[in-house]
């Protein structure tokens, strides 16, 4: 062999090692996905119970105005993992599978797993049997595309549905306890690989219904729950904007004692789910995995509790839209901040990509907050958009730093400005009041955009 091809060879071999040594020092991902989960947590100044997650939030940057795009499960976690708004997804129910509308996108699971990544997942990601069928080495569900209910069981789903219920001993029967398990599981797994992971763990609770082993209710006195300022036994609106209630409090009224009694249920949910979120990162670090993993938590939309008299999910008011986001990223981003910038979910798939230095996918709509991970104080000029249709009428609504700005069928079935600065519960629609004509003006252009 010639002393040029021995050259040839040794530089091949090199170039080699080096990938792969990249290709081990390329940070793994821990993504937490969890359902029907509110701001009602420790790290944002609520009486909760949740020390595993703030342990998050003190590791990394905690997100105080995050928005989703679509208060429901579906529709947001489609938007999310897909990194489109709703306008381009076109997934606005719980029905439909992402791929019939989008059958060539690139979602961020998928997006790793292209770039040399072990992509495993366990519990919840994307909704139930609609998962991604490109997108796992390890886990996944098997496609089941669904139908409406029929009301038959729709009323069983309800009458399921509309109920707290302790349980005993630490709640090893219940699903979550068993995705903490196997999420455990997989990480002594991916451990031993030589590529990097990324590993999705879903959550249901606080889901309905909100069952939890009694030793979290017995966290949570009920005579002692404050009720919202904008508390109301039923809901104290007209469609669109309200809408009768579901999940919980379905057809009946939710009197100050039914409904301290579930909003106590709600925590205790909560904080079960949170203890499964402290089994997993206790296994991170054991396994020495934790200076290199980028960790982020988010809830899939927010949540009444009652609330202008409504519970659950699926309306454009503050309460349903803003969720959780933590994303602590080592060596990227600042530890224990929050920031007070308005971002919306569309923005995680970039800032995971780009926190990995992985190329950044195009037609992504949302914009990465590396920039905010470094410095949660940074100038950032973007609103959120969300989205929620009510029969064939499209709500869409824009959230600036100060004001909510909704209009409902363009306008035509009316809108909503709220100020928060003055009425953070959203009290005063200040829409149509002559005084706020230039701020509609002002707002109204960021619908369409």
């Amino acid at each position: 062999m010639s002393e040029r091809a021995v050259s040839r060879r040794t530089l091949l071999v090199s170039a080699a090692g080096a990938a792969l040594a990249e290709t081990q020092r390329r940070r793994n991902v821990l993504f937490f996905a969890v359902d029907d989960l509110n701001t009602r947590l420790g790290c944002y100044d609520a009486p909760v119970k949740s020390p595993n997650i703030d342990a998050i939030a003190r590791r990394g940057v905690r997100f105080e105005q995050a928005y989703c795009q679509y208060p429901l499960c579906n529709p947001t976690r489609s938007s999310l993992l897909s990194g489109r708004r709703p306008p381009t997804t076109q997934i606005l129910e719980n029905l439909t599978w992402f791929r019939r509308r989008m059958p060539d996108v690139v979602t961020l699971p998928q997006h790793f797993r292209a770039n040399g990544y072990v992509t495993a997942q366990t519990g919840k990601i994307f909704h139930g049997g609609l998962d991604d069928d490109r997108a796992w080495e390890i886990g996944g569900t098997k496609l089941q595309e669904r139908r409406p209910r029929t009301p038959a069981e729709q009323a069983e789903r309800q009458g399921q549905a509309d109920r707290w219920v302790a349980v005993a001993g630490e709640g090893e029967d219940q699903p979550d306890y068993r995705m903490a398990t196997r999420a455990i599981e997989l990480l002594e797994q991916l451990k031993q690989q030589e590529k990097p992971f990324f590993l999705a763990v879903g959550f249901h609770k606080p889901h309905v219904p909100l069952i939890a082993p009694k030793k979290y209710f017995d966290l949570y006195d009920p005579e002692s729950i404050r009720l919202p300022v904008d508390y109301a036994p039923m809901p104290a609106g007209e469609p669109p904007a309200f809408r009768a209630n579901f999940d919980l409090f379905i057809r009946r009224e939710a009197t100050p004692e039914l409904a301290r009694q579930a909003i106590a249920a709600y925590y205790a949910a909560i904080s079960f789910m949170d203890a499964q979120v402290g089994r997993v990162l206790a296994a991170l670090d054991r396994l020495g995995l934790r200076d290199n993993t980028v960790v982020s938590l988010f809830g899939d939309h927010g949540w009444h509790l009652g609330e202008k008299g409504m519970w659950a999910k699926v309306t454009l008011f503050e309460v349903s839209l803003r969720a959780p986001l933590l994303v602590a990223a080592p060596g990227v981003g600042r530890a224990g901040e929050a920031c007070q910038r308005v971002v919306e979910f569309v923005d995680l798939y970039p800032t995971l990509v780009e926190a990995c230095g992985l190329p950044m996918p195009q037609g992504l709509e949302g914009r990465s907050l590396v920039p905010l991970l470094k410095n949660p104080g940074a100038k950032w000029d973007k609103p959120a958009l969300s989205y929620l249709k009510r029969g064939q009428v499209l709500g869409v609504s824009v959230r600036t730093e100060r004001y909510r700005y909704t209009e409902w069928d363009q306008g035509r079935q009316g809108a909503e400005l709220y100020d928060h600065e003055s009425d953070p519960t959203e009290s005063l629609n200040l829409a149509a009041d002559p005084k706020h004509a230039r701020t509609v003006a002002k707002l109204r252009p960021l619908l369409r955009t």
